[in-house]
Protein backbone atom coordinates (compact mmCIF):
# COMPACT_ATOMS: atom_id res chain seq x y z
CA UNK A 1 0.00 0.00 0.00
CA UNK A 2 1.66 3.14 -1.08
CA UNK A 3 1.10 6.51 1.24
CA UNK A 4 -1.84 7.98 -0.72
CA UNK A 5 -3.72 4.62 -0.75
CA UNK A 6 -2.94 4.18 3.43
CA UNK A 7 -4.26 7.87 4.11
CA UNK A 8 -7.45 7.14 1.95
CA UNK A 9 -8.00 4.34 4.24
CA UNK A 10 -7.58 5.63 7.52
CA UNK A 11 -9.98 8.55 6.42
CA UNK A 12 -12.67 6.09 5.61
CA UNK A 13 -12.22 4.41 8.56
CA UNK A 14 -12.18 7.37 10.81
CA UNK A 15 -15.76 6.82 12.81
CA UNK A 16 -15.06 3.16 12.90
CA UNK A 17 -15.73 1.89 16.45
CA UNK A 18 -14.77 -1.78 17.39
CA UNK A 19 -17.03 -4.16 18.63
CA UNK A 20 -17.42 -4.29 22.25
CA UNK A 21 -18.64 -7.84 23.24
CA UNK A 22 -16.83 -9.89 20.71
CA UNK A 23 -18.25 -13.50 22.16
CA UNK A 24 -21.32 -11.81 21.43
CA UNK A 25 -20.79 -11.99 17.75
CA UNK A 26 -21.80 -14.84 15.21
CA UNK A 27 -19.89 -14.77 12.07
CA UNK A 28 -21.96 -16.55 9.44
CA UNK A 29 -21.14 -18.47 6.50
CA UNK A 30 -23.15 -17.19 2.91
CA UNK A 31 -25.19 -19.80 2.45
CA UNK A 32 -24.65 -22.21 -0.26
CA UNK A 33 -27.27 -22.46 -2.96
CA UNK A 34 -28.39 -26.06 -2.72
CA UNK A 35 -28.19 -27.94 -5.90
CA UNK A 36 -31.11 -29.33 -7.16
CA UNK A 37 -31.37 -32.27 -9.23
CA UNK A 38 -33.33 -32.84 -12.17
CA UNK A 39 -35.18 -36.61 -11.89
CA UNK A 40 -34.16 -38.11 -15.14
CA UNK A 41 -37.41 -38.63 -16.45
CA UNK A 42 -36.16 -41.94 -18.43
CA UNK A 43 -36.10 -43.33 -14.58
CA UNK A 44 -39.45 -42.15 -13.18
CA UNK A 45 -41.38 -45.17 -14.68
CA UNK A 46 -38.16 -47.74 -13.58
CA UNK A 47 -39.61 -50.51 -12.44
CA UNK A 48 -37.27 -53.05 -11.93
CA UNK A 49 -36.97 -54.35 -8.60
CA UNK A 50 -33.64 -53.79 -6.63
CA UNK A 51 -35.08 -55.48 -3.04
CA UNK A 52 -33.00 -58.56 -1.64
CA UNK A 53 -31.32 -60.95 -4.23
CA UNK A 54 -30.92 -64.41 -4.29
CA UNK A 55 -27.35 -64.91 -5.60
CA UNK A 56 -27.44 -67.49 -8.68
CA UNK A 57 -23.80 -69.40 -8.41
CA UNK A 58 -21.77 -69.37 -11.11
CA UNK A 59 -21.95 -72.90 -11.97
CA UNK A 60 -25.45 -72.00 -13.22
CA UNK A 61 -26.34 -70.88 -16.75
CA UNK A 62 -28.19 -67.72 -17.37
CA UNK A 63 -31.21 -69.06 -18.99
CA UNK A 64 -35.14 -68.19 -19.35
CA UNK A 65 -37.79 -68.75 -21.99
CA UNK A 66 -41.17 -67.19 -21.46
CA UNK A 67 -44.35 -69.81 -22.24
CA UNK A 68 -44.75 -69.67 -25.55
CA UNK A 69 -41.83 -69.29 -27.23
CA UNK A 70 -40.65 -72.21 -29.26
CA UNK A 71 -37.38 -73.81 -28.05
CA UNK A 72 -36.31 -73.80 -31.53
CA UNK A 73 -35.71 -69.84 -30.71
CA UNK A 74 -34.02 -70.49 -27.51
CA UNK A 75 -31.68 -73.11 -29.28
CA UNK A 76 -30.84 -70.50 -32.06
CA UNK A 77 -30.45 -68.04 -29.43
CA UNK A 78 -28.20 -70.36 -27.58
CA UNK A 79 -26.20 -70.82 -30.85
CA UNK A 80 -25.02 -66.76 -31.41
CA UNK A 81 -27.51 -67.70 -34.53
CA UNK A 82 -29.35 -64.11 -34.50
CA UNK A 83 -27.27 -61.56 -35.40
CA UNK A 84 -26.85 -59.21 -31.99
CA UNK A 85 -28.35 -55.32 -33.64
CA UNK A 86 -27.07 -53.58 -29.97
CA UNK A 87 -24.83 -54.51 -26.89
CA UNK A 88 -24.62 -53.25 -23.64
CA UNK A 89 -21.38 -53.18 -21.30
CA UNK A 90 -22.44 -53.57 -17.69
CA UNK A 91 -18.89 -54.70 -16.45
CA UNK A 92 -17.49 -52.34 -13.39
CA UNK A 93 -20.86 -50.46 -12.78
CA UNK A 94 -22.35 -50.19 -9.79
CA UNK A 95 -25.63 -51.94 -9.17
CA UNK A 96 -27.90 -49.30 -9.57
CA UNK A 97 -26.22 -47.60 -12.42
CA UNK A 98 -26.55 -51.12 -14.29
CA UNK A 99 -30.42 -51.29 -12.78
CA UNK A 100 -30.69 -47.82 -14.33
CA UNK A 101 -28.43 -48.59 -17.77
CA UNK A 102 -30.84 -51.80 -18.49
CA UNK A 103 -34.01 -50.19 -18.50
CA UNK A 104 -32.98 -47.15 -20.61
CA UNK A 105 -31.09 -49.91 -22.95
CA UNK A 106 -34.22 -51.88 -23.43
CA UNK A 107 -36.76 -48.96 -24.04
CA UNK A 108 -34.56 -47.67 -26.42
CA UNK A 109 -34.18 -51.16 -28.14
CA UNK A 110 -37.87 -51.62 -27.89
CA UNK A 111 -38.40 -48.18 -29.58
CA UNK A 112 -36.18 -49.32 -32.14
CA UNK A 113 -37.57 -52.45 -32.83
CA UNK A 114 -34.44 -54.40 -32.10
CA UNK A 115 -34.87 -58.02 -31.66
CA UNK A 116 -31.64 -59.52 -30.14
CA UNK A 117 -29.26 -57.60 -28.33
CA UNK A 118 -26.00 -58.69 -26.40
CA UNK A 119 -25.57 -57.51 -22.36
CA UNK A 120 -21.98 -57.93 -21.11
CA UNK A 121 -22.24 -58.43 -17.21
CA UNK A 122 -18.59 -59.55 -16.56
CA UNK A 123 -17.44 -62.96 -15.09
CA UNK A 124 -16.81 -63.29 -11.62
CA UNK A 125 -14.33 -66.14 -9.60
CA UNK A 126 -16.58 -66.98 -6.89
CA UNK A 127 -20.26 -66.63 -6.03
CA UNK A 128 -20.14 -63.23 -3.97
CA UNK A 129 -18.05 -61.43 -6.71
CA UNK A 130 -19.67 -57.92 -7.70
CA UNK A 131 -19.82 -59.63 -11.46
CA UNK A 132 -21.89 -62.78 -10.23
CA UNK A 133 -24.27 -60.00 -8.28
CA UNK A 134 -24.64 -57.76 -11.45
CA UNK A 135 -25.31 -61.05 -13.42
CA UNK A 136 -28.34 -62.01 -10.59
CA UNK A 137 -29.55 -59.21 -11.17
CA UNK A 138 -29.64 -59.30 -14.28
CA UNK A 139 -31.52 -62.21 -14.69
CA UNK A 140 -34.00 -60.96 -12.28
CA UNK A 141 -34.57 -57.58 -14.13
CA UNK A 142 -34.46 -59.19 -17.37
CA UNK A 143 -37.59 -61.65 -16.24
CA UNK A 144 -39.56 -58.20 -15.58
CA UNK A 145 -39.31 -57.09 -18.91
CA UNK A 146 -42.40 -57.67 -20.86
CA UNK A 147 -40.52 -57.36 -24.02
CA UNK A 148 -37.83 -59.76 -23.22
CA UNK A 149 -39.08 -63.51 -24.69
CA UNK A 150 -36.11 -65.11 -23.48
CA UNK A 151 -31.95 -65.26 -22.19
CA UNK A 152 -29.05 -67.29 -22.11
CA UNK A 153 -25.23 -67.07 -22.01
CA UNK A 154 -23.78 -65.49 -25.18
CA UNK A 155 -20.87 -67.83 -27.01
CA UNK A 156 -17.13 -67.58 -26.43
CA UNK A 157 -16.65 -65.32 -28.78
CA UNK A 158 -19.17 -63.12 -27.38
CA UNK A 159 -18.47 -62.68 -23.82
CA UNK A 160 -19.35 -66.58 -22.51
CA UNK A 161 -20.94 -66.82 -19.32
CA UNK A 162 -19.85 -62.92 -19.11
CA UNK A 163 -22.40 -62.24 -21.42
CA UNK A 164 -25.98 -62.79 -22.46
CA UNK A 165 -28.15 -62.81 -25.24
CA UNK A 166 -31.26 -60.98 -25.03
CA UNK A 167 -34.74 -61.83 -27.62
CA UNK A 168 -36.97 -59.65 -27.76
CA UNK A 169 -40.56 -59.21 -28.50
CA UNK A 170 -41.49 -58.37 -32.52
CA UNK A 171 -43.52 -54.81 -32.57
CA UNK A 172 -46.90 -54.70 -33.48
CA UNK A 173 -45.65 -53.88 -37.24
CA UNK A 174 -43.39 -56.67 -37.41
CA UNK A 175 -45.73 -59.16 -36.95
CA UNK A 176 -48.26 -58.03 -39.18
CA UNK A 177 -45.12 -57.74 -41.88
CA UNK A 178 -44.45 -61.17 -40.93
CA UNK A 179 -47.75 -62.28 -41.29
CA UNK A 180 -48.53 -61.02 -44.35
CA UNK A 181 -45.34 -62.61 -45.57
CA UNK A 182 -46.44 -66.04 -44.44
CA UNK A 183 -49.66 -65.46 -45.74
CA UNK A 184 -48.29 -65.19 -49.92
CA UNK A 185 -46.13 -68.45 -49.21
CA UNK A 186 -49.57 -70.76 -48.02
CA UNK A 187 -51.61 -69.72 -51.45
Amino acid sequence: MNLDEKSLFLDAMEDVKPLKNCNSSRWLKPAQQKVVQKPDIAQLDNFLTADFLEIIPLATPLEFKREGLQTGVLDKLRLGKYQQQANLNLIRQPVEQCRQMLFVFIQEAKKAGLRNVLIVHGKGREDKSHANIVRSYLARWLMEFEEVQAFCCAMPHHGGSGACYVALKKSPQEKVENRERHAKHSR
